[in-house]
């Protein structure tokens, strides 16, 4: 069964069919910006698996801290990111695990890995049994 999600304000809705590859929190400064927060939670999912299933997002590219071209892909009238694509990850999408519909999704995305632990904030510990990079 599709795992579904949407941004805040609904108008935008994605899915995507089977499990992730895998969960990574991100400390990196892009993902304190577009999440308003310390860190993002992520979904790696294999493009093929993902679908925008209804309106048409926003997309803003930059060079990300990894040194690639990262593009964010968002809600134009709410704001919130819901995926990024980046060489980084190859043929993955990086979903925002927050956006995701199912109460549970957060619990069921804990992170195998750390990445850009190098901007962790001091206060907030390391995810246990998680591994941990310096970059990506």
């Amino acid at each position: 069964m599709a795992k579904q999600g949407s941004c805040f304000c609904g108008k935008i809705r994605i899915s995507y069919e089977g499990e992730p590859v895998s969960q990574v929190t991100c400390h990196c400064l892009d993902c304190r910006k577009i999440s308003g927060s310390t860190y993002s939670v992520n979904l790696v999912v294999p493009r093929p698996a993902f679908k925008l299933v209804s309106g048409m997002p926003k997309t803003v590219s930059k060079v990300a801290d990894s040194g690639k071209e990262i593009t964010s892909y968002f809600c134009g009238d709410c704001g919130s990111t819901l995926w990024r694509e980046t060489e980084t990850f190859g043929e993955n999408n990086i979903v925002k695990a927050g956006v995701m519909d199912d109460c549970n999704a957060l619990d069921e995305a804990k992170p195998v890995g750390e990445i850009f632990t190098k901007n962790r904030v001091g206060w907030v510990a390391e995810v246990p049994g998680a591994a941990q990079k310096v970059t990506v």
